[in-house]
C-alpha cells in the first residue's frame, strides 16, 4: 500500500495549546520522515481571524460553525486524500462534547485514524456518545498510554484490534550537561527545577512552592522556574489572577527569590533549550486520569530527572526506575525527593540517563513510522466495493417489515436497527404512504388488508383538525398530538393518499370513505404555497379524477397549480439548470411526475412535455459517472444552482424516481422510461455508489440511507415504505422484462 496523501485535523500553531503543539510537531515529523507524502492540515479555529497560520495549513475550521465542518468534508473528499488523521481532545470541536467532528467524518468515505489525547473513565452522556461515535467511524484509534487502551475496552467496549498504542513523540536531541546551557538564561551556579505548560490550577504548582522552604534551607540557590503562559481560557475568565496568587504564595513562604515565572508561549526549540538547562523536571499535576502529557514526554526525551505525581501517563512512562513518583499534593514527598536528587549528582545523572534511554524509543521519526503503519492498516481495512455490475430482479412486495413497524394506532416513524423506536411516535406522512401501500400490495389476504387499511385510514381521519382545516402530522406514542396543524407537505401528501385510496382500495367501503374524506378536506390544497405540497395535492387530485371522472374539486386543484410551476421554471431556468427551483431538495422527481399526471388528466400536452423534460434533467443529475443511479444527497439541499453532492442518499429519492418514470412511460410508451425506473430501483439492491444493498430481502425491510462510510442501518418507516411502494410500481412496470440491463449475476 503506497500512501502519498493524507489529511490531518487538529489545532495548529500559532494557536497556543498542547494539541496545537502536538499537531504541528507530528506534521513536521511526517514531512521530515516521509517527504513524498502530501500532508494537508485543517486547523480547528476557536477565534476565526486571530491566527496567522503558516502555509502548511490548508484550511481552518471555525470551531462552532457546523456548515464549515460539512464544507471541509467536501474539500477533503475532493482533494484526493487517502485517509484522515484526527487529533481528538474535548473542547476543541464544536457542538455538545465536540459532536460537530462526527458530522465531518460521517460525510467522507475516507478511512479515519483518531489519536485520542484524553480517554475519560467516567464520561458524561454527551462525551460517551461522541467517543462511541468516533470508535464506530475510526478504522484505527491511537492512544498514548496502555491505560487508554484498557479504558477503551472496559468502559467503551472498543474492539482491541482497532486500538494502537503509540507513545507521544519527543525531539531527537543529544543528552547534555545542564550547566552548558544555564548561562543563556542567567541561571549560572543555580540548581534548577522546572515545570512547563499552560498555567492552570490543575497543574499543582502550589505543591512545589509549598515544598520549597525546606529544600531552600539545604540548597539556598535553588531556582524553581514556572515556564508558560496562563491558559487562554483562564485569562479570558479571570485574567492573571491565578498567576498572581502563586506569586503571593511564594512571598508568603519566603521563597520569592527562588521562584521565577516565565510568562510566555515559547517556541519549540527554545522550549527544548529550557528543558535541557534544568536539573530536575517536576510535574505536580492533580488529575490522576491524565493519559497524555506532552511536556512530560519532552522532559523524558531530553533525559531529565523527573519527579511527578502518579497520573496515568507518568506511571507508565516513568515505570521501572525511569523517574520518581510521589503522591498527589504531597508537599513533604516533593521536598524530600528534590533534596535527594539535588544532593546527589550520581543519583540525578543515573536517573537522567535512564530517562534518556527511554526517550530514544519515542523520538518523532519512530512516531511517524508507527503512524504510517496504522494509517496503512486503516486504508487496507476499507470495505470492499463490488468489482463488477450486478443485475437485479424486482423483489416481490413484502408487507412484513411494514407490519413490524405498525401497531393499533398506526405506523411508527423510526427504528433503532429493525426495532421500532417508540420515543418518536407517529406521523401522518408515513401513515399516508402506508395507506397507499395497502391498496398497492398484490397478495395481502383480505382480512389483513382490511385490518391495516382501517388502522391507517383511522390515523388520517383522527389527524384532521376541523378548527384549523388542516391535518396534524406528529403524534406522540401516547396518542397525543404534537401540534395543531402539520406542515404543508404533510397535508399535501395526505390528500394524495386519499385520492389514491379512493381509486385503488380493494373494498368499496374504503373507496367510499376516502372519497368523502377527500371531498371534506381537499379544499385546503387551494391555499398551499409549498411547491412539493402542491405537487402532492396534484397527484391526489389526478387519482381522484380517475376514480370519479368529472370531480370538480379535483379538477380545480389540477388547474390551479401547473401554470404556477411553469412560471417558476421559466424564472429559474438556465442553460445548465432546467428546474423549478434554484436548489434541489427531497422528493425531487415528484415535481415532474405531478406535471405529467396533471397533463394526462387535463389533456394538456404542454404539461406532459414539460414534465418529461424536467424529469429527463433530474434523472441526468441523479446519474453517477459510472451510470448508476445516485440519489441527490441530503447535503445537496439548499445549495443554489449547484450540482448535487453524493451523500447522504435516501430511499425516498429512488422511489420517487421509479414512480415518475412509470408516469412518463404511461404518457409516452417509451421503453427508455422502463429502463430508467429499473436503474433507480436497482439502487435499493446494490447498484449504487457503494455497491451495498439497502433492501433487506429476508423481511421486506430497508435501511435508512447510503452514507459515505456505508449504510445507515436503521430501518425507519419512510425507508421501508419507499422500498415496498417502489417494488409494487416496478413489478407492474417490468412485466415481461427479465432483469435490469447490464449483465452479470442475478440477485433475487
Amino acid at each position: 500500500m503506497t500512501i502519498n496523501h493524507l489529511a490531518m485535523i487538529g489545532n495548529y500553531l500559532p494557536r497556543q495549546c498542547g494539541i496545537a503543539t502536538f499537531t504541528t510537531d507530528v506534521h513536521q515529523a511526517m514531512r521530515d520522515r516521509f517527504p513524498d507524502i502530501r500532508m494537508d492540515v485543517y486547523a480547528m479555529d476557536d477565534h476565526p481571524g486571530r491566527y496567522a497560520y503558516p502555509d502548511a495549513v490548508t484550511g481552518a475550521i471555525p470551531q462552532n460553525d457546523l456548515s464549515a465542518y460539512i464544507a471541509t468534508a467536501r474539500t477533503i473528499e475532493a482533494s484526493g486524500a487517502q485517509a484522515i488523521w484526527v487529533q481528538h481532545e474535548y473542547g476543541i470541536y464544536g457542538g455538545p462534547a465536540g459532536e460537530h467532528l462526527l458530522a465531518l467524518l460521517d460525510r467522507t468515505t475516507l478511512p479515519v485514524v483518531v489519536t485520542l489525547h484524553t480517554v475519560l473513565e467516567k464520561p458524561s452522556a454527551d462525551e460517551r456518545r461522541v467517543l462511541e461515535g468516533l470508535l464506530r467511524r475510526a478504522a484505527r484509534v491511537v492512544v498514548m498510554a496502555e491505560r487508554g487502551r484498557e479504558i477503551l475496552q472496559r468502559v467503551y467496549a472498543a474492539n482491541p484490534r482497532q486500538i494502537a498504542m503509540i507513545a507521544h513523540g519527543v525531539p531527537d536531541r543529544a543528552l547534555v550537561d545542564p550547566a552548558t546551557l544555564k548561562e543563556r538564561f542567567g541561571w549560572q551556579d543555580r540548581p534548577v527545577v522546572l515545570t512547563f505548560g499552560l498555567l492552570a490550577p490543575n497543574k499543582g504548582i502550589e505543591t512545589i512552592i509549598e515544598a520549597l522552604p525546606s529544600v531552600v534551607e539545604r540548597h539556598p540557590n535553588l531556582l524553581y522556574v514556572v515556564l508558560g503562559a496562563t491558559h487562554p481560557n483562564l485569562v479570558a475568565h479571570e485574567g492573571e489572577r491565578y498567576r498572581d496568587s502563586l506569586k503571593t504564595l511564594a512571598a508568603d513562604k519566603g521563597v520569592s527569590d527562588n521562584v521565577a515565572f516565565v510568562d510566555g508561549f515559547v517556541e519549540h526549540d527554545e522550549l527544548i533549550d529550557y528543558l535541557q538547562a534544568a536539573d530536575i523536571y517536576a510535574t505536580p499535576y492533580l488529575n490522576p486520569a491524565q493519559i497524555t502529557s506532552g511536556t512530560l514526554s519532552y522532559a523524558v526525551g531530553v533525559g531529565k530527572a523527573v519527579i511527578s505525581t502518579p497520573y496515568v501517563h507518568a506511571t507508565e512512562i516513568l515505570a521501572d526506575g525511569h523517574g520518581v513518583l510521589v503522591d498527589f499534593r504531597d508537599v513533604a514527598a516533593f521536598a524530600r525527593e528534590m533534596d535527594r536528587l539535588l544532593s546527589s549528582d550520581r543519583d540525578r545523572n543515573r536517573l537522567s540517563q535512564r530517562a534518556y534511554a527511554r526517550g530514544r524509543t519515542m523520538i518523532w521519526p519512530r512516531l511517524a513510522e508507527a503512524m504510517l503503519a496504522a494509517t496503512e492498516a486503516a486504508i487496507a481495512a476499507r470495505p470492499r466495493r463490488l468489482a463488477q455490475p450486478m443485475t437485479v430482479r424486482p423483489l416481490k412486495p413484502d408487507f412484513a417489515a411494514v407490519e413490524r413497524m405498525s401497531d393499533a394506532t398506526g405506523m411508527l416513524q423510526h427504528s433503532i436497527y429493525s426495532i421500532p423506536d417508540r420515543r418518536h411516535g407517529y406521523c401522518i406522512d408515513d401513515n399516508a404512504r402506508a395507506l397507499m401501500l395497502v391498496s398497492a400490495m398484490p397478495d395481502l389476504e383480505s382480512v389483513q388488508r382490511d385490518k391495516w387499511m382501517t388502522i391507517y385510514a383511522s390515523f388520517l381521519q383522527y389527524a384532521w383538525n376541523p378548527d384549523r382545516r388542516r391535518f396534524r402530522n406528529f403524534m406522540r406514542f401516547d396518542r397525543t398530538w404534537c401540534e395543531e396543524e402539520g406542515s404543508e407537505d404533510s397535508n399535501g401528501r395526505t390528500l394524495w393518499a386519499l385520492g389514491v385510496t379512493a381509486r385503488d382500495a380493494a373494498e368499496q367501503k374504503h373507496r367510499d370513505w376516502a372519497a368523502v374524506m377527500f371531498d371534506s378536506t381537499a379544499s385546503l390544497a387551494l391555499d398551499l404555497g409549498s411547491l412539493r405540497a402542491q405537487s402532492f395535492a396534484m397527484l391526489g387530485a389526478a387519482a381522484m379524477l380517475e376514480a370519479k371522472p368529472g370531480h370538480e374539486l379535483a379538477r380545480t386543484i389540477l388547474q390551479r397549480f401547473p401554470d404556477v410551476h411553469l412560471e417558476l421554471l421559466a424564472e429559474t431556468r438556465r442553460p445548465e439548470w432546467q428546474w423549478f427551483e434554484i436548489v434541489l431538495a427531497y422528493d425531487n422527481a415528484r415535481l415532474p411526475e405531478a406535471l405529467i399526471r396533471a397533463g394526462m388528466a387535463l389533456e394538456r400536452d404542454d404539461l406532459v412535455q414539460c414534465g418529461l423534460a424536467t424529469l429527463d434533467w433530474i434523472v441526468s443529475k441523479q446519474t453517477s459517472p459510472e451510470g448508476r443511479f445516485r440519489a441527490v444527497g441530503t447535503e445537496s439541499f439548499h445549495r443554489p444552482y449547484a450540482d448535487p453532492l453524493q451523500f447522504d442518499q435516501q430511499p425516498l429519492e429512488a422511489q420517487a424516481t421509479v414512480d415518475a418514470c412509470q408516469a412518463a412511460h404511461a404518457a409516452t410508451g417509451d421503453p427508455r422510461w422502463v429502463a430508467e425506473a429499473e436503474r433507480a430501483y436497482g439502487w435499493f439492491m446494490g447498484l449504487n455508489d457503494l455497491g451495498l444493498p439497502l433492501a433487506s430481502v429476508e423481511d421486506g425491510g430497508c435501511f435508512d440511507g447510503l452514507m459515505p462510510t456505508g449504510l445507515n442501518r436503521n430501518q425507519g418507516a419512510e425507508s421501508i415504505l419507499a422500498l415496498q411502494l417502489a417494488s409494487c410500481t416496478i413489478s407492474g412496470l417490468s412485466q415481461g422484462v427479465a432483469s435490469v440491463a447490464g449483465g452479470g449475476r442475478a440477485v433475487a
